[in-house]
């Protein structure tokens, strides 16, 4: 399936322009919050409709709007897909089609995440759709004109995944100001209901409209379908910035977000498992165009065909979501994605009939979205709200790296050994991505709170410093007893992870020979600025370690913390001033 850009879907991948995926407001990194006693139960017995996020004003117009979007962008995929076959008889020319979409999201996704975190979320997303929709319409006058040849419209497909990579990490960041926490998983129902609901419909009306009016007018269609999108967005004011920190440089931030997510193992584990998916589910997606021409001998409306009983499996994976997550595990959901959908790839590699084919879409189709909403939530609620957009680009970089790579390699095989061949290779890595469970676990969801923990006060300096100001370097002193050196050193390990995710550079523990009581932690941070942005960045989970830390501290006093700007030692000039000053700092 070809694409034409947008935002993403449920699963938070984009095989074309899917529905609006939300973001609730609280974050958990590792593990999602569940509420305990009384909280809990309250929020149990409310039993949120599925309906609920539908009552926000601002979520409800983005929802309506995207669902245009959505069968513009189907309607693309399979004018794009289709044109692809009539252009060339090479399989992997067929498949890059899929690629070159996945592939900028995958090189991007970072620059855009970093962008996201630290400027005007609304104003980026208006010139992801501009620039979008700019494309669009050129793809549709090369079509009418002639002039596309394989290459051109692989060109094309690649403008229009840049613009999804800039586009994705916004819309899903800013999301989070819209819908409340406890309305996620019901808006990422429905999101993905929404965009099942036009792919099980889009791309057989899409089929009809390649085979009666042309590749060019599927493209036209598309391109119209921004514009309802684009009302939306100008509509809607915007969230407003709550974030107390500085905005953070370009580079450093990108640094912060990779190390952030190298810093938290669970997040790890989602996205090397989203990658192994997308490398084995791409197959079906990539080589639909020949599976409809070669192996069940039909054309453009039986792609259509196949490409909406796709979508159909999908909305019923979304309708059992809540159900399946309530009685198995995640990771129990994950592996049975991964079985389901290898199976499905078996089933269709033998297949020559469009009637038995459909089966394995429908199963395909549910495997899909079972184990990329589950991604996706994740992902979305295990981040704290400084970082979220480059947590969720990140996750889109191992996805979708998988689905490129992926695209490009089952086009290769097929290539090689045909269609149903590259179909059973891919069937077999799902097979090996499911036992890949056995070492890497999803996570459980659990109760760690990312919320902000607000304790720190910028404290009151004597010298006049500036945020760029630096290096910085900060010494804590703790006395502890003998006794207590075990708990201690076990707090400090923690405490070295979460310095070092925040910011901290070349932090060391130190215990005085002198005074065998007294213990320093140090470390360093380029700049005044990244040492406010590192305390701004503490999270209520983070305050149980802070606190023990404080219970083994011994002394009448607190810890004492020594903050201090280091100087190079250097034989002044005789008319240089002697003098602290932030210019010089």
């Amino acid at each position: 399936m070809a694409c034409s850009g947008g935002v993403l879907d449920d699963s938070g991948l984009t095989l074309a322009r899917a529905a609006v995926p939300i973001q609730g407001k609280a974050r958990r990194n590792d593990c999602i919050l569940q509420p305990s006693g009384k909280l809990r139960e309250e929020q149990v017995s409310r039993q949120i409709s599925a309906l609920g996020p539908l009552r926000h004003k601002t979520f409800r117009l983005l929802w309506i709007t995207s669902q245009v979007s959505n069968f513009g962008g189907l309607v693309q995929g399979v004018g794009a897909a289709w044109m692809m076959t009539s252009l060339t008889t090479s399989p992997n020319m067929i498949a890059l089609v899929q690629a070159s979409t996945a592939l900028p999201i995958m090189l991007f996704s970072l620059s855009a995440g970093a962008l996201a975190d630290n400027y005007d979320r609304r104003r980026i997303l208006l010139v992801a759709q501009v620039f979008m929709l700019t494309v669009s319409v050129a793809l549709a006058v090369a079509a009418f004109a002639g002039l596309l040849t394989p290459w051109v419209l692989l060109g094309f497909t690649f403008l229009l995944g840049t613009g999804t990579a800039l586009n994705n990490p916004s819309w899903q960041a800013s999301m989070g100001d819209i819908v409340p926490r406890e309305n996620l998983p019901e808006a990422v129902s429905l999101n993905s209901m929404g965009f099942n609901l036009m792919r099980s419909v889009g791309p057989a009306l899409g089929g009809i409209i390649v085979a009666t009016a042309g590749a060019g007018a599927a493209f036209a269609i598309n391109a119209l379908s921004y514009f309802p999108l684009l009302g939306a967005l100008l509509a809607w004011p915007g969230a407003a910035n709550s974030q107390k920190e500085a905005r953070e440089p370009f580079v450093p931030a990108l640094g912060a977000g990779l190390r952030y997510v190298a810093m938290s193992p669970n997040l790890m584990r989602v996205m090397l498992r989203g990658l192994l998916f997308g490398l084995g589910a791409v197959s079906i997606l990539a080589l639909l165009p020949l599976i409809a021409r070669d192996l069940v001998r039909g054309g453009a409306f039986v792609y259509g065909i196949l490409l909406g009983f796709f979508g159909l499996g999908a909305i019923c994976g979304g309708l059992l979501n809540a159900t399946i997550r309530k009685r198995f595990s995640n990771e129990a959901i994950v592996r049975g994605a991964f079985v389901g959908f290898g199976l499905a790839t078996m089933m269709l590699s033998q297949s020559t009939w469009l009637w038995i084919s459909l089966v394995p879409m429908l199963l395909a189709g549910a495997c899909w979205v079972l184990a990329l909403s589950l991604f996706n939530v994740t992902v979305q609620l295990s981040s704290p709200r400084w970082v979220v957009g480059r947590s969720i680009a990140m996750y889109q970089m191992a996805t979708f790296g998988g689905l490129a790579v992926g695209s490009w390699l089952w086009g290769m095989v097929a290539e090689s050994i045909g269609t149903d061949g590259a179909l059973i290779a891919s069937g077999l890595s799902l097979f090996m991505g499911a036992a890949v469970g056995l070492r890497f676990a999803m996570p459980q969801f659990g109760g760690i709170n990312l919320d902000p923990l607000n304790r720190f006060t910028e404290p009151a300096l004597e010298l006049d410093l500036r945020g760029r100001s630096g290096p910085i370097m900060v010494m804590i002193d703790y006395r502890i007893t003998a006794a207590d050196i075990p708990a201690f050193l076990a707090a400090m390990t923690e405490r070295r992870r979460i310095r070092r995710r925040d910011g901290a550079r070349q932090w060391v523990l130190l215990r005085d020979l002198e005074h065998h009581e007294q213990w320093t932690e140090s470390y360093h941070v380029a700049t005044w600025a990244d040492y406010l942005r590192h305390n701004l960045r503490r999270t209520q989970a983070d305050a149980e370690v802070s606190d023990t830390l404080m219970r083994l501290h011994q002394g009448p006093e607190p810890p004492r913390v020594h903050r201090m700007i280091e100087r190079q030692s250097a034989v002044l000039h005789h008319d240089m001033p002697l003098k602290d000053s932030a210019d010089h700092l």
